[in-house]
């Protein structure tokens, strides 16, 4: 029997009430469900996913998708705004990155996707060489990213200078990108692995070390010293003149920009021997002058003209030919000769030998005095010192 029926089969409206009643239920809660439950479009970092939920905020939506979030994170709509169907909740998980920024590296916090967003977030050019493509997302840990801003570099090279923008890392790429080609020896003024900063001079040094050079020195000659009884004591002849030799030297040559900076001897070799020179050196012992006899008075002379000779009347000449051979050769045999050099006379006597050895009685000066005078004075000098103080002593053996 219908459940509609009594059980004498009558129809129970009570019945049908009580149905309709449950049907109403069941319609009213079913649109409850539908109105509760909504459709969200969750974007955590770039991946999107749909969720159906019956969360009434951002929170209990994330929490429900099982998302773990930590403060750091970013979230849009803020996790206790409202959502509806349709919602777009958006996640922006906080990364930790290692950046190297020119050369200083550091751990960043960032809620950027990618490394474009990173890029901004720390407000470096947007020219700047980064290590990974722009578009590459940043996982939650373990990232890394290299940036390098563009900076103004002053290349010295080759004498000239040039100035540009890079965003080169290290010294080397500079130089590279440049089209500078080092060779082995060339020398920069900042080495190739260093960083580049900014307002940064890099110079070039261009080194040479292929070139030689070769230098002639003189070799200084011996003197060697020969006795001879042939000549008096105190004489000197030079019988064979000294010749400095030859030596010839070849050095290895540094040049830097092609200006010589060091050398280096490699090899020298004497290729002229120097001649000796040979000094005679007499032992003949001097003879002794016997001493001079006394002057006898001698009567007044005339008056003398101007420049004539004055003083006593000298000795009788001993040794003459001695001292005409050496007035030849000092004074070229002007026994009243006066140049002005302090010298005076045939002899060439300067005014302390000539008034030491008692030329005062005769005239002032050996140029004043007569040739015998001159003779006296210097057979005194001989008879004490020898013919030392003559230059051309030697001439007397001739």
């Amino acid at each position: 029997m219908s459940k509609f029926f009594t059980s004498d089969g009558k129809f129970s409206f009570i019945k049908v009430g009580a149905q309709i009643l449950v049907l109403c239920a069941l319609v009213v809660g079913l649109v409850a469900f539908v109105g509760n439950n909504k459709t969200i479009t969750l974007n955590v970092d770039g991946k999107v996913s749909s969720v159906q939920t019956f969360g009434g905020t951002v929170g209990q939506v994330v929490k429900s998708a099982n998302l773990d979030l930590s403060p750091a994170d970013r979230v849009s709509p803020s996790v206790d705004a409202s959502v509806q169907d349709g919602t777009v909740i958006n996640v922006n998980k906080v990364k930790e990155v290692k950046v190297s920024l020119d050369g200083a590296e550091k751990t960043v916090n960032t809620t950027a996707q990618d490394v474009a967003g990173l890029v901004t977030e720390l407000g470096v050019a947007s020219a700047s060489s980064v290590s990974v493509p722009k578009d590459a997302q940043l996982s939650v840990a373990g990232s890394f990213v290299s940036i390098s801003t563009p900076k103004t570099v002053s290349i010295v090279a080759d004498g000239k200078v040039d100035t540009a923008t890079t965003t080169a890392a290290t010294v080397g790429t500079v130089l590279g990108d440049a089209g500078l080609a080092l060779g082995a020896n060339d020398r920069t003024s900042q080495p190739a692995h260093a960083p580049v900063v900014n307002n940064m001079v890099i110079k070039v040094s261009r080194v040479d070390n292929s070139q030689t050079a070769a230098t002639t020195d003189e070799v200084p000659f011996e003197t060697v010293t020969i006795e001879s009884g042939e000549l008096l004591k105190g004489e000197k002849e030079v019988t064979q003149k000294g010749v400095p030799g030859k030596l010839e030297k070849t050095f290895k040559l540094v040049l830097v920009d092609g200006r010589e900076a060091s050398r280096t001897l490699v090899s020298e070799a004497v290729t002229v021997q120097p001649v000796a020179e040979k000094i005679t050196v007499g032992t003949k012992p001097k003879p002794v002058a016997k001493p001079a006899p006394a002057a006898a008075a001698a009567p007044a002379a005339p008056a003398a003209s101007a420049g004539a000779n004055t003083g006593a009347a000298a000795p009788a000449m001993l040794n003459e030919a001695m001292w005409d051979k050496i007035a030849q050769c000092e004074a070229t045999g002007n026994w009243s000769i006066n140049t002005g050099n302090g010298y005076y006379g045939g002899l060439q006597f300067d005014i302390r030998t000539w008034l030491g050895a008692g030329g005062g009685a005769y005239a002032p000066n050996a140029s004043l005095a007569t040739k015998a005078q001159q003779i006296d004075i210097a057979n005194r000098v001989y008879a004490q010192r020898g013919l030392q103080p003559w230059g051309c002593g030697w001439a007397a053996t001739r």
